[in-house]
Order: structure tokens, then C-alpha cells, then sequence
């Protein structure tokens, strides 16, 4: 298996994780708020708890990759 397709698995995964049974559009505000505790736990994780380096992590790292995700797959359903 080629690892975009492991990644996009372990993802589908994880958003199933994360919504928990959850109704992603009714029970929004609390889906997001596992996924902010999701997101920084990592970031901290992979940045040796490190809470500067975490925050230039998801600033610099990770929004503008997952903007450009998000734009992959706007193009892909227009």
C-alpha cells in the first residue's frame, strides 16, 4: 500500500475516532473541540512537549497543508 493511501486511511480512522457516534454538522461545536485537543496533543507529542515549537509547528507546518488539502478536494468536486 503506498503511504498517501495509509495516510488517508489512518485519517478516516481518526475522524472516526474523533466523531464518535457524533452528528458532525448537529453536534459541530463539540466534534471540533476533540479535534483542537487532538490537534495540540500531537503537536506536543511530536515536538517534545515543547509548546513553542508546537505552536510555530501548527502555524507554519500545519494549516497551510491542511488549506491545500482542503483546496485539493474543492477542485476535485467542482
Amino acid at each position: 500500500m503506498k503511504q498517501a493511501s495509509r495516510d488517508s486511511q489512518l485519517a478516516l480512522g481518526a475522524a472516526k475516532l474523533i466523531l464518535d457516534g457524533r452528528d458532525p454538522v448537529k453536534d459541530r461545536a463539540q466534534v471540533l473541540i476533540t479535534l483542537d485537543h487532538t490537534i495540540a496533543t500531537l503537536l506536543l507529542v511530536a515536538m517534545e512537549h515543547d509548546p513553542k515549537k508546537a505552536v510555530q509547528m501548527f502555524n507554519e507546518g500545519t494549516v497551510p497543508h491542511v488549506e491545500e488539502r482542503i483546496m485539493l478536494f474543492a477542485s476535485r468536486s467542482t
